[in-house]
């Protein structure tokens, strides 16, 4: 298992998955995957980033102990499914990231960043996988 889910309170304890494919950059693959936390109002979906390294993806080199993107927004806590934010697909053009996701699976939305930002908060988190 390449990223496990951890044990405990935290944001991304329960399950772990994978979504959009990861994206080439010149510090390794940059992956985006959801975490579920079991809470007592039920599971919550949060992302993380994880950055592997270029020429053996099999190795995480960093992994977000934070969450960066959660349901925030009406659409994205009330729904089919409340408290779910879910990647479908992301694109890079130049430093921006377009990602594109489903909220409370009940619609599809767009997020935008900057992958020097995303590369630079994923570089500041713990090496490894968590489990290391």
């Amino acid at each position: 298992m390449l990223i496990p889910a951890k044990r405990g309170g935290w944001w991304d304890a329960n399950k772990i998955g994978l979504a959009p494919p990861p994206l080439q950059t010149p510090e390794g693959w940059l992956i985006l995957y959801h975490g579920v936390r079991q809470t007592v109002a039920g599971s919550i979906y949060r992302l993380g980033l994880a950055l592997l390294d270029l020429d053996d993806p099999t190795r995480v080199l960093r992994r977000s102990d934070r969450w960066v993107f959660g349901p925030d927004a009406s659409y994205e806590r009330e729904g089919d499914v409340d408290g779910v934010v879910f990647p479908c697909g992301w694109i890079a053009q130049g430093d921006e990231i377009k990602l594109y996701y489903g909220g409370a699976d009940t619609c599809v939305a767009l997020a935008t960043g900057n992958l020097s930002d995303l590369l630079q908060f994923v570089k500041s988190c713990p090496e490894g996988s968590g489990y290391d």
